[in-house]
């Protein structure tokens, strides 16, 4: 039997239990694998699939994630973009027009300007995250309106209450990559947000071995995304799916202790005199700390930071002997990278600067290490160059 009632059950055992599979034959503690590509067709209740997402660890995990998110259901992708692209093709059309916000992660940047026009999709970004820049691009085609808060690198905070009074008001669909903050620091639809999207190789996942992808919403909503998913193929393989679930348990653990470092880290950094910036939605000094207040539980563990002008950021990452440079976040180990690099690398230096993404601006994947050597890591880094 599966476990699904929520019943008010505390963070820490929706992450533990609800979905899980009870092992009826051999009374196992955890939920048993099922690797199966063939199911019975006939004289059963449900056909399944794995291409059709209806396998038992798939939909015993869907239910997890969807108690997280308090939605109504929820879907388990082989990717964070197959995620993200499955959904806004889910429910956009040749002829239709999208408003995304400036700042986005670049994978979702380019899959829009590069493949939308050859469907015949309609799309503006906003000039800034301010209401008015948002209302000012809808058009009476605007199908959907997709935010990212904290965004991707510079933790910017977009209000979601107000981003989903305006799509009511116009009869938009809303969507949110909910990936850095997760549903632990902060649930959308509190706010009134119809879809949330995670790349669940993130904070999900949390130990840098996991690919996948989840999107949460209401049963209508899954169900049009499903219609196109069956026919894309991003499914995720059952044992990746078991994985999964596996680091979810340990889920609000981890993201707790990581929101606790980036905190004392941010403080940290701040107040380090090679250090000329610090984007951290946690600091007084973030230009949207009482907003990310008022819907976020916690502030994340990502933090990003520039450098004093004349530190070499490249050095500096090949220096730490214990933060790893490595691509990717939110594992249980700290990393850093450089966006301009990596996960922006694609955008030309005017898109990224145009976002505020500067060169030599660092991405800060705070772990679970203890603070007091990280400080030291980057102490004995940055000496190491000076």
């Amino acid at each position: 039997m599966i476990m699904d009632k929520k019943n008010n059950f505390g963070i820490n055992t929706i992450c533990t239990h609800i979905g899980e599979i009870e092992d009826q034959q051999f009374k196992g503690a955890i939920s048993p694998l099922y690797m199966a590509t063939s199911y019975q067709f006939d004289q059963v209740d449900k056909k399944r699939y794995p291409r059709y997402f209806n396998t038992p660890n798939q939909e015993a995990l869907s239910r997890k994630i969807a108690a997280l998110e308090k939605t109504e259901a929820a879907m388990i992708f082989g990717s964070g973009m197959a995620a993200i692209s499955t959904t806004l093709l889910a429910f956009l059309k040749k002829g239709d027009h999208i408003v995304l916000q400036e700042t986005l992660y670049g994978g979702t940047y380019n899959f829009v300007v590069e493949e939308f026009d050859r469907f015949g999709i309609e799309y503006s970004f906003t000039e800034s995250l301010r209401l008015k820049d948002f209302e000012k691009v809808i058009q009476k085609n605007t199908k959907v309106i997709f935010i990212e808060t904290p965004s991707n690198p510079l933790l910017k905070i977009v209000d979601m209450k107000k981003i989903a009074s305006l799509a009511k008001k116009h009869q938009i669909i809303t969507m949110i990559d909910n990936t850095f903050a997760s549903p632990i620091n902060q649930t959308p639809v509190d706010f009134g947000i119809d879809i949330m999207i995670h790349s669940a190789t993130k904070y999900m996942g949390g130990h840098s071995d996991i690919l996948a992808g989840a999107v949460a919403a209401s049963k209508a909503h899954i169900r049009t995304i499903w219609n196109l998913a069956k026919n894309t193929g991003g499914s995720l393989s059952d044992f990746t799916v078991w994985m999964l679930e596996r680091s979810m348990k340990t889920f609000n653990l981890r993201v707790k202790r990581q929101n606790k470092n980036a905190l004392k880290m941010a403080r940290y950094l701040e107040k380090n005199n090679h250090i000329s910036k610090v984007y951290y939605p946690g600091l007084p000094s973030h230009e949207n700390h009482t907003l990310a207040k008022e819907q976020m539980e916690n502030f994340g563990g990502i933090v990003s930071f520039e450098l004093q002008e004349g530190i070499d950021t490249m050095k500096f990452q090949r220096n730490l002997q214990l933060i790893k440079p490595s691509m990717s976040l939110a594992g249980v180990e700290s990393t850093m990278l450089n966006p301009a690099q990596t996960s922006h690398a694609l955008l030309s230096p005017e898109e990224r600067l145009k976002q505020g993404i500067r060169d030599g601006l660092i991405r800060f994947s705070v772990g679970i290490e203890e603070v007091k050597d990280l400080k030291k890591d980057i102490e004995q880094a940055i000496d190491k160059i000076l």
